[in-house]
């Protein structure tokens, strides 16, 4: 590998956002574009009336209901350091999306309320993180409100996670009275308002912790507070550790306001020092894959459909494990050893694209799929077969019947049912017997944005009709019955034509066990 590739790979800082809903996310996302130059004003998601909506909420019900559903990737350059930065939902019910995302990034952001503090959404994403072993930077969100005690967050975040912290600034103040941070890290103060203390938007902290001269701040007995607070940090709190951090055993803490933009830029120049660049990913088969080896590979861990509703397109999103890609380049996907030449492929702005002239281990790029791509797809270019780790997958909960209004609009209520399940936030099934199709999702919204967007992407009105929580189960065709249907379980196939049984609650489920106990039920294919 050259040199130059070295670097570009070592450049790569690739990162997910979590948080729980109205957390702040997408509005710090929009802050780090905004500091990367992607764009020129940051939007926010609550923007109807001004009509600026968040670059990452593209999708139409998502402008609508001001929450992110589905995964955006944004690429921007900041600090000599190519930055993939991915937002994902932040909603429960789509929770399947982020774990999947969680699996192709490096580093993760956890976004939190002041107000809030750690909320269960992410107390459950942070887990998964966490496993992963993987960097994790904390920014607490909304000091320009009024919210909890900064040591008590911080504590919080410790106990309740289970991750020590090092605050890497601390508030002076809050809501009205936020006066800035006393960064400790980097020896010196940011102040909110710099008209009021000559013009100054940064000052150094002396050998002592103070700021030299006389300034309307220094007159707030908030200063004095944040002074006692750092000096109770440095005598009692954890120790500055870049190891840690690496290993996400510490969290770097930051707070400010991500509406307003304050602190942001302080927060990203310690991120792009402190994540890590591209780390190695495991094949199933336990071998690590070096992102400076020049065999290129990459997996899938999303496909969305109609990212560009006036062409009906469908995206593959590929991390990019190691090796470079090139436009024309030839790959085998390893499940099918079907081989294709990567022509047609996209880099994003969330919904705008521009074509990729290059890309190395660490960034995300989008490959046109017309039905070859399956999320989990391992992608590789030469001869030497693998197949990365598998993503998790989550057995659907609640269940709808599902079927055309208009039967004169069947063919685009198929189209658009095959389509939207392959992004695989929901599960499709079809009863043994009649055929008829059945959804699954992990929560009810999944349902609410399947209807809308099979509606106005598809012109497909469906009527649903809720059958409940069912509890699927997998079974081997080999030893399949169909006659071990009955009233009390739901016989079907999985789109990839596997048998499924969904049963009614857990009695109906024992009382299967005990009538077939040599029969092997899975929770999971």
């Amino acid at each position: 590998m050259t040199q130059t590739m070295k670097q570009e790979v070592e450049s790569r800082r690739t990162f997910a956002i979590i948080s729980h809903p109205d957390a702040g996310k997408t509005t710090i996302t929009e802050q780090l574009l905004l500091f990367g130059g992607a764009i020129r004003q940051a939007g926010t998601v609550k923007g109807k009336k001004s009509g600026k909506f968040a670059k990452s909420d593209w999708m139409e019900i998502e402008k609508q209901r001001g929450i992110s559903v589905t995964s955006s990737v944004m690429q921007v350059e900041y600090d000599n350091k190519h930055i993939n930065i991915v937002d994902t939902p932040g909603h429960e019910d789509f929770s399947e999306d982020t774990y999947r995302t969680l699996m192709a990034v490096d580093s993760a952001v956890m976004v939190i309320d002041s107000a809030k503090g750690i909320e269960p959404q992410t107390k459950k994403l942070f887990e998964v993180v966490s496993r992963r072993g993987i960097p994790i930077f904390t920014f607490i969100n909304k000091m320009d409100r009024d919210g909890r005690e900064p040591l008590e967050l911080v504590a919080e975040l410790e106990e309740v996670l289970g991750i020590d912290a090092y605050p890497m600034n601390w508030p002076m103040g809050m809501g009205k009275n936020f006066l800035g941070l006393y960064d400790l890290y980097n020896q010196r103060v940011e102040l909110t308002h710099p008209e009021a203390n000559g013009d100054n938007d940064f000052l150094p902290l002396n050998e002592e912790g103070h700021v030299d001269g006389d300034f309307a701040f220094k007159q707030s007995t908030i200063y004095d507070q944040a002074i006692e607070d750092a000096q109770l940090l440095n005598e009692a709190g954890n120790e500055f550790s870049p190891e840690a951090i690496a290993k996400g055993k510490l969290t770097p803490v930051f707070f400010g306001s991500a509406l307003t933009g304050f602190g942001v830029q302080t927060f990203l120049d310690a991120f792009v020092d402190f994540a890590p660049s591209p780390s190695s990913k495991m094949t199933e088969d336990g071998v690590e894959v070096d992102p400076l080896d020049p065999q290129f590979t990459g997996f899938i861990f999303k496909i969305q459909a109609n990212m560009n509703p006036a062409h009906r397109d469908r995206i593959a999103f590929v991390r990019i494990c190691s090796g470079e890609f090139e436009p024309g380049m030839d790959v085998t996907v390893n499940r099918s050893q079907k081989k294709m030449k990567l022509s047609h492929t996209t880099q994003f702005m969330a919904d705008s694209r521009e074509t990729v002239k290059t890309a190395v281990a660490g960034d995300i790029i989008g490959l046109y799929d017309t039905g070859n791509f399956q999320i989990g797809d391992t992608i590789y270019s030469g001869k030497s077969a693998l197949q990365f780790e598998p993503l998790p997958q989550f057995t659907p909960e609640l269940f709808n019947r599902v079927s055309a209004k208009n039967v004169m609009k069947q063919k685009s209520f198929h189209k658009g049912i095959e389509q939207l399940v392959q992004e695989g936030a929901i599960q499709l099934y079809k009863t043994y017997h009649t055929g008829d199709y059945i959804l699954g999702a992990v929560g009810q919204l999944q349902f609410e944005v399947f209807q809308y967007r099979l509606l106005n992407e598809y012109n497909a009105e469906v009527v649903m009709t809720p059958i409940g929580s069912k509890i699927a189960r997998w079974i081997d065709e080999d030893v399949l019955d169909p006659n071990m249907s009955s009233s009390r379980n739901i016989l079907c196939r999985d789109r990839f034509n596997q048998p499924v049984f969904l049963f009614e609650n857990q009695f109906a489920l024992n009382w299967f066990k005990d009538k077939h106990p040599e029969i092997e039920l899975k929770s999971l294919i």
